[in-house]
């Protein structure tokens, strides 16, 4: 069972940048397909960005592609999200997430549904 504690939400301006992580005391999220993802009130799940395991694809959503970078920690105990210029329309609920260990792979669609284990979600506002 993996379960993901998010932290690093808050507030920022436009153009500024933040970091959210989501960590693990179960297993390694080595052996995880990974994902980000957020949610605005009133709109579904917007997938972001995903990492497959070991070197398999990673995928960027085009609203982020280029401000925002996935990584994973040497020990495989934790995830981040890099936010760069960072805009209003980033407002949001952002979720961490992870699939089941019998898909090495994440798929360039980002759907939400294909992900079993979820954090739970964190505030991120970007405002003036």
């Amino acid at each position: 069972q993996v379960q993901l504690v998010e932290s690093g939400g808050g507030s920022v301006q436009p153009g500024g940048s933040l970091r959210i992580s989501c960590e693990t005391n179960g297993p390694s999220l080595d052996y995880y397909a990974i994902g980000w993802f957020r949610m605005v009130p009133g709109k579904g799940r917007e997938g972001l960005s995903c990492a497959s395991r070991g070197t398999g694809p990673i995928y960027y959503a085009d609203a982020v592609k280029g401000r925002f970078t996935i990584s994973r920690d040497n020990a495989g105990n934790a995830m981040s999200l890099q936010m760069n210029s960072l805009k209003p329309e980033d407002t949001a609920v952002y979720y961490c997430a992870a699939r089941t260990n019998a898909f090495s792979y994440c798929s360039a669609s980002l759907n939400s549904t294909e992900y079993t284990y979820w954090s739970q979600g964190i505030h991120v506002t970007v405002s003036s």
